[in-house]
């Protein structure tokens, strides 16, 4: 919850990897509030205050996740908002004249991203979706310390450019 609220106000790109991570944690417990609390709630928060936040922040995401059908897999829609937001903001980035860097960045990752596309067969959802769904996979790696190629070690470098970029972009739209 504090790390969610920090990321959301530095980095929009980790905090939607946070989140896409915590909907997973998430289903490993099961959806179970009890053991949400026992391993994620407890060891961390030390106050009677901070515990019932956390717990109430965490049930909430369970209550949203099982509302939305999506306790197996898929996404919650305000992380799905998120990347529509950050979807309108990337065009229109592309499209301002005053962007130039940002364009650039973009027409050096499109190579990648249009390779990632074509290897997943889903053509249904958008650039930047494929982007943190390629950086999410990549997470996924190196956490189960899996052999990654050079060539997608160097997709993703490109990837983590443009995404960087489209949060400190975002980050200036919100504090506007």
């Amino acid at each position: 919850m504090l790390i969610a609220r920090q990321k959301k106000q530095e980095n929009i790109a980790e905090y939607l990897l946070y989140m896409w991570q915590l909907e997973d944690i998430l289903r490993s417990y099961e959806l179970d509030i009890d053991k949400v609390q026992q391993s994620l709630i407890d060891p961390v928060y030390h106050t009677e205050e901070e515990k019932k936040e956390a717990r109430d922040w965490y049930e909430g995401l369970i209550m949203m996740m099982k509302s939305e059908g999506i306790q197996k897999e898929g996404h919650l829609q305000i992380n799905k908002n998120l990347v529509i937001d950050l979807t309108d903001l990337h065009l229109r980035l592309l499209k301002d004249p005053k962007e130039s860097a940002y364009i650039g960045i973009y027409y050096n990752t499109l190579p990648h991203i249009v390779a990632l596309r074509a290897k997943s067969g889903n053509k249904d959802v958008s650039e930047l979706e494929t982007c943190f769904t390629a950086l999410y996979g990549y997470l996924l790696l190196k956490l189960q310390k899996r052999e990654i190629s050079g060539e997608t070690q160097a997709a993703i470098a490109q990837i983590t450019g443009l995404l960087r970029l489209l949060s400190q972009k975002y980050k200036a739209v919100e504090e506007e």
